[in-house]
């Protein structure tokens, strides 16, 4: 290839990149003179020019005054009551020699649920006993000194002596009294030597029963048994701090599980938590709902509605609102061709076409609800 015909490429190369950067020029000056003939900005004030293109384009109207139903949509999940569920362990280090009980059973308040053999609690059986029969004895002693006392043979300071040593024993069996009452064990029906016999704090079903006769346990070990009264259980729902305002208007609470999607339970609210979870800007809602037929089980995955019986807002089309990094703005008018940007506060409706406001908006303003797309270059 000779020299004059490379010089000849390059030059023509040049020239189509010349003409292009001329082109791609062109067209930003032509869009820029078209922005400037269709508003003028000044002071954050947007004014249509006279020549404007695209004020046909653009629709004004004043928000409507419409009954908002804001219901909710949240996940959540089935946990039992807290003061209707309780694991059992074992008290004492000991042998398991019998159960009482088998998964699935309906127990009460007070029903055994397991036998264990423990030198823990035979300890326990003779620091009572000793406790009780010392007590008897410094009782006795006290009613010998009162009575010498009284008949003026007595010394005053063996009595004072013998009333601190009343009080000291009866304060010693208190104290072992309360340790064998924490094993719901009533000591006058104690025999020294048994086994202690665990029962049930509370009443509910049986949904975990790990017990094997014979098994070694230790103080620190995990629940053998747990035991759930699941009538009535919680739904633990997470609700986002943005939506909380919707918790003050309900109606009605509606929870859907996934093997009965077509039977809905209702529920009702029973407390709102206090504190947002920094992670997932959100707060736990507890749901208290029927389960007299026991379907919903703990841990299991609901979808909940949550419905307002609705009140009048201020509705604007959802095309109207735009998005500025965290903010949502509108583009009011408060002139004859006159707009500005308005930030404003909004809650969204059961019609993803239409949004309420709740911040940044009256009723008798105008504002653009078409076409504001338009202004969107405004600076």
């Amino acid at each position: 290839m000779s020299v004059f015909y490379k010089t000849f490429l390059n030059l023509k190369k040049t020239n189509a990149f010349v003409f292009l950067f001329v082109v791609l020029l062109g067209c930003e000056q032509k869009n820029e003179s078209s922005s400037e003939e269709n508003y003028l900005i000044k002071d954050h004030i947007i004014s249509l020019t006279e020549k404007s293109t695209i004020k046909s384009r653009i629709k004004i109207e004043k928000a409507s005054q419409e009954v908002v139903h804001l219901d909710l949509d949240v996940n959540g999940y089935v946990k039992a009551i807290p003061n209707q569920f309780a694991k059992i362990a074992a008290p004492f280090v000991g042998r398991i020699t019998k159960s009482h009980i088998k998964l699935g059973q309906k127990v009460k308040k007070g029903t055994p649920i397991f036998s264990l053999s423990s030198s823990d609690f035979f300890i326990a059986q003779q620091t009572y006993l000793t406790t009780y029969q010392e007590l008897k004895v410094a009782e006795i002693n006290l009613k010998r000194q009162e009575d010498l006392l009284k008949n003026a043979v007595g010394v005053k300071r063996e009595l004072e002596a013998a009333e601190l040593d009343y009080k000291v024993k009866k304060l010693a069996l208190n104290q072992a009294v309360a340790t064998l009452n924490i094993y719901d064990v009533n000591p006058l029906n104690m025999k020294i030597g048994e086994a202690l016999i665990v029962t049930s704090p509370i009443a509910g079903t049986i949904i975990q029963n790990d017990l094997i006769i014979g098994d070694y346990v230790k103080e620190d070990s995990e629940a053998l048994v747990t035991i759930a009264e699941l009538s009535q259980v919680w739904i633990a729902a997470q609700v986002k701090e943005k939506d909380l305002a919707v918790l003050k208007n309900l109606n009605e609470v509606l929870l859907f599980a996934e093997a009965y999607s077509n039977t809905p339970f209702i529920g009702q609210i029973v407390n709102i938590g206090d504190v947002v979870n920094e992670d997932t800007r959100s707060v736990e809602v507890l749901i208290e709902v029927n389960n007299a037929q026991n379907l919903l089980k703990p841990g299991m995955y609901v979808s909940v509605k949550l419905k307002d019986s609705g009140k009048e807002m201020l509705v604007i089309p959802t095309k109207a609102i735009f998005q500025e990094k965290d903010d949502s703005f509108i583009f009011l008018q408060i002139g004859e061709n006159q707009f500005k940007k308005q930030k404003i506060k909004s809650i969204s409706t059961n019609d993803p076409n239409k949004t309420a406001i709740l911040e940044g908006l009256k009723q008798s303003d105008q504002l653009i609800i078409d076409g504001g797309i338009y202004l969107l270059q405004a600076k």
